[in-house]
């Protein structure tokens, strides 16, 4: 009878503040911080701090209000934000254990599905990763040498500039399709024309994915999936984009499937059928073909995407400080030449050159906040408690701009990583590539590309600005840092 006559005093609107006190109590049960959790702003109910920006510009804000270990509430996860070269390197390289697994990130999930390289963890991560490894070992050292294949592709995007006969031209995808032909020949066995439209059109798909990928629209995709996944927004466009690119990538697969010689196995998915049928009695691998295609992706993209962006920022700021390019242009005379392609066997001789590169890395900055991590057993970092199954992100912009360890952070500056002597020094604090053992797979292929593309093209041409065209050095961020198209013109020398 009490409860009748409650129920029936009850106007709707009662009901409504009824319903929505008792969603408020759970969400703030459900989502009460753990004793000693690194600190943060304040966390609106339901929504957390999802207006908060994630950029690396607001993380370096947040850092110095809150310390370089500090929180953020996006839907009902909390992560864990780590800022600083001291602080990043105790958790990814002394606590390497500690930080070596990857957290469903929903904005990805959709495609990479937590197979592969770079989004699986535990057990089937080590068997992938490591046949990655020995694959691109195996073709660096071989008779299919990396360090060929790269010089090869250097003649081939130098003829594609000379074509260009001195005219202002942009060179953002010639350069990407240069620098993924590298991966290309190691994962299909060949390469692209830089006039193939259907391999243009897949840099254009995954350069549109990236940036939009960095959008708070698109993270909000990441904190409320269940209701995202129903609505408009740049989240459809970049799963729209990647299931073109996995189906492109999908036709190479099957061509191998049906051209596949087990005794003479041509590229990276010729050895993985092989490693296919080796490991039918360890399902755990995950070696398959749905596998196979999400691996074929990390790599393609991974290989591509960074070292083509950094070897345009080395353009830009090139062409803004013009002296340096004269400084590299002369250690390239007096080292190589005219008469022979660099090698790398150049780079011990070539301190200015490496430097430069070096510099390029970090003012480029190309992937500001790394890629999420996840605590792998409760631990402590700072002083504070991060719970088993925290996402972190280890932000490497803050430790490439470290007032602490760079003389001039915010300058572009080759003595950076030159000692008194004009000979090269190697710099703790330089992690483009992140560290511990989550380090980018593709780094030393990095690193070979970046030296043998860049001291070829200024061997064969001087670079100039576009009368009126100087190319801006603010980037644009999305999930990597790249930057804004520009226009060029190319001398031969």
């Amino acid at each position: 009878m009490i409860f009748q006559a409650i129920f029936g005093w009850m106007d709707p609107s009662s009901w409504v503040v009824i319903v929505f006190l008792v969603l408020l109590l759970l969400d703030v049960v459900r989502n009460r911080k753990p004793s000693n959790f690194p600190p943060g702003p304040w966390a609106l109910p339901f929504l957390g701090n999802v207006f908060t920006g994630v950029d690396f510009k607001t993380v370096d804000k947040l850092a110095l209000e809150y310390g370089p270990v500090f929180s953020l509430r996006r839907g009902s996860e909390r992560m864990v934000y780590i800022s600083g070269y001291k602080m990043v390197r105790e958790a990814l390289v002394d606590q390497l254990d500690c930080f070596v697994d990857r957290p469903i990130v929903p904005l990805f999930h959709v495609i990479f599905k937590g197979i592969g390289i770079a989004m699986s963890n535990g057990y089937m991560w080590k068997k992938q990763r490591k046949f990655a490894n020995t694959h691109l070992r195996y073709f660096g050292e071989g008779q299919k040498s990396l360090e060929h294949y790269i010089q090869v592709e250097s003649n081939f995007l130098c003829e594609a500039i000379k074509e260009e006969q001195g005219n202002p031209f942009a060179p953002q995808y010639t350069i990407g399709n240069a620098v993924g032909n590298i991966i290309c020949s190691l994962v299909f066995g060949h390469r692209y024309e830089y006039s193939d439209e259907s391999f243009r059109r897949i840099l254009e798909l995954d350069n549109e994915a990236v940036i939009l990928a960095g959008t708070p629209q698109a993270q909000l995709f990441d904190a409320f999936p269940d209701i995202m996944k129903y609505l408009p927004g740049p989240h459809q466009t970049i799963h729209q984009n990647y299931y073109k690119i996995v189906s492109f990538l999908q036709n190479e697969i099957t061509k191998h499937q049906e051209e596949w010689n087990p005794d003479d196995p041509r590229d990276y998915i010729d050895t993985y059928l092989a490693e296919m049928k080796k490991q039918e009695k360890d399902p755990l691998a995950g070696f398959n073909v749905e596998t196979l295609g999400v691996c074929t992706l990390d790599l393609i993209e991974a290989g591509t995407e960074t070292a083509a962006t950094t070897l345009r920022w080395a353009l830009v700021y090139l062409l803004n400080y013009p002296e340096v390019q004269e400084k590299v242009q002369a250690e390239i005379n007096r080292v190589i030449g005219q008469s022979r392609q660099p090698t790398m066997a150049d780079r011990p001789n070539m301190p200015y050159t490496d430097a430069v590169i070096h510099e390029s890395q970090r003012m480029g900055n190309i992937v500001p906040a790394g890629f999420p991590k996840m605590a792998s057993k409760d631990t402590v970092l700072g002083g504070y408690f991060i719970p088993k199954g925290t996402p972190i992100s280890a932000m490497l912009s803050s430790v490439l701009f470290d007032k602490e360890e760079w003389e001039t952070p915010d300058v572009f500056n080759p003595q950076h990583f030159l000692d008194s002597n004009g000979q090269f020094r190697r710099r703790d604090a330089f992690m483009p590539f992140s560290a511990g053992k989550r380090v980018c797979l593709g780094e030393p292929l990095a690193r070979m590309e970046l030296f043998l593309f860049l001291t070829s093209l200024l061997q064969r041409f001087t670079f100039t600005p576009v009368n009126g065209e100087m190319p801006s050095m603010e980037g644009v961020l999305g999930f990597t840092h790249s930057p804004q198209g520009f226009r060029m013109v190319a001398v031969p020398r």
